[in-house]
């Protein structure tokens, strides 16, 4: 007689349940919902908010976003001084937090530039070879603009003038 032979049973695993994509998909509804709470806190004011109300208001809509005009071409000048001929090449930008000061800065480009080249053509290349010198020119020129765009405006508007570009030959 020949005895059966059994064999152990071997229990075989039941196959788990992917999780990986659950926890995938769970992370990206996170983010979504993390990412949207934080552009709903952070985004401007909507039209009906707050910025609508100064808009209807007349006053000044100013925001905290930088927003440049670049005076174009460069400024090109004679400057005055020794017996040798010399030149200064200045590019100048504008730099405002409100939209109508640079709308009234456009509009007013031609009588901004005689300005400045009144101004950057007057100056001796001694007191403009420093430093100080330049930066005492910057904080003119910026009066300079800002008196011009304050009698179109109501208000001076621009808040800085930069030189982008400074060269004295």
């Amino acid at each position: 007689m020949v005895e059966d032979e059994q064999e152990p049973a071997v229990e075989v695993p039941v196959p788990r349940k992917r999780r990986l994509p659950l926890l995938i998909g769970g992370a990206v509804v996170l983010a979504l919902v993390l990412g949207g709470g934080a552009w709903l806190m952070l985004r401007p004011a909507a039209a009906g908010g707050k910025g609508a109300a100064k808009a209807k208001s007349g006053q000044p809509t100013e925001t905290k976003t930088e927003l440049y005009l670049a005076l174009q071409p460069p400024f090109v000048v004679n400057l005055r001084g020794d017996d040798s001929v010399r030149y200064l090449q200045v590019g100048i930008t504008l730099m405002a937090h409100d939209a109508s000061a640079i709308q009234a800065a456009q509009n007013a480009d031609p009588v901004i530039r005689n300005a400045l080249v009144l101004l950057l053509s007057s100056q001796d290349s001694k007191s403009i070879g420093d430093t100080a010198g330049r930066q005492k020119l910057q904080a003119q020129a910026l009066a300079a603009v800002q008196k011009i765009v304050q009698e179109r405006l109501g208000r001076p508007g621009i808040k800085a003038l930069y030189f982008t570009s400074f060269v004295m030959q």
